[in-house]
């Protein structure tokens, strides 16, 4: 009795919760902060570092402050990555969003049977590797490929090009490779969410002569609000940080008019030599990651409330 008193009396005097001693709780932690800081933090830690230099990965560099980050800003080639990382958004994030949704109200309000094999064939896309995903696509793009066939087959011998080729159509040829890719992920998600939500309020919103769209927008929506964040910040992130699509499919190219932040990041470093201007590219990237997740949460955070 006396020694729960004093454990007490100690717990007050140290100010902290009731229960383990904080040391103890920061050894529980401690073996994923290691390991997050090895393999996280401190590349972070030396790119930033890195990225105040012209160096070419192999002779001493040379510091020269934020001469990389004016060059991420000046140089149109660069410019034009970010950009293209931007329109990318559009088909990994904003369409898959509005299918993902237009498909998952559909398949909630019809009680669509075999609904688990379909959220299985529709999420099978994420369990592929992109790098095998995009050697698909690639020959379905070829001038000979797949696409191209069809559009024969049925008598659309004038739309038929190589599509990876084309400098109007290379970037929404890759875009939609993502918008594919991502779909079902989304979908799955709004899927998820809707399954939740309280089968009343639908009879109600009928009661009250509500049809599909009303239903939509005043009940589904508002209730996978969450859902919607994750899928956005996910999506927004892998068309931000895609690499082995453009590389695997692109490379770029034709010109520069599939480039995109990451794969600059290789071609600067591994291609150019300029380890601290690719430093600079990809800490750029990272900031622009943060803060667009920073105001997607933002925003669902401000709706919630």
């Amino acid at each position: 009795m006396a020694s729960s008193s004093s454990s007490r009396r100690l717990s007050r005097r140290s100010g902290g919760p009731p229960g383990e001693p904080r040391a103890i709780a920061w050894a529980y932690v401690a073996p994923g902060l290691l390991v997050y800081a090895a393999f996280l933090l401190y590349p972070l830690v030396r790119s930033i570092q890195i990225s105040f230099y012209d160096w070419d990965g192999l002779t001493l560099g040379t510091w020269v402050g934020l001469d990389n980050y004016v060059k991420v800003v000046q140089d149109e080639g660069l410019r034009a990555a970010f950009t293209h990382a931007l329109v990318l958004m559009l088909y990994f994030a904003v369409v898959p969003l509005a299918v993902g949704l237009l498909l998952a109200a559909i398949l909630n309000r019809a009680k669509v049977r075999g609904l688990g094999f379909f959220r299985t064939v529709v999420f099978l896309p994420q369990v592929v590797a992109m790098v095998v995903v995009a050697v698909a696509w690639r020959r379905i793009y070829a001038p000979d490929g797949t696409l191209n066939a069809l559009l024969q087959a049925v008598g659309l011998d004038g739309l038929t090009r190589a599509w990876l080729g084309d400098y109007a159509l290379a970037l929404p040829a890759v875009g939609f490779v993502g918008t594919w890719f991502e779909t079902g992920l989304v979908t799955v998600l709004m899927l998820a969410g809707m399954g939740q939500i309280d089968k009343e309020l639908y009879e109600a919103a009928r009661l009250d002569g509500a049809g599909p769209v009303r239903e939509l927008f005043s009940i589904t929506l508002p209730a996978v609000r969450g859902e919607i964040s994750v899928a956005l910040t996910l999506t927004v992130i892998a068309a931000l940080k895609t690499f082995d699509l453009v590389y695997v499919t692109t490379k770029g190219g034709p010109g520069n008019q599939t480039s995109v932040p990451s794969y600059e990041v290789y071609h600067q470093a591994f291609e150019l030599g300029q380890v601290g201007l690719a430093s600079a590219i990809g800490v750029s990237l990272t900031i622009v990651i943060f803060v667009i997740s920073f105001l997607i949460t933002r925003l669902v955070e401000r709706g919630d409330a």
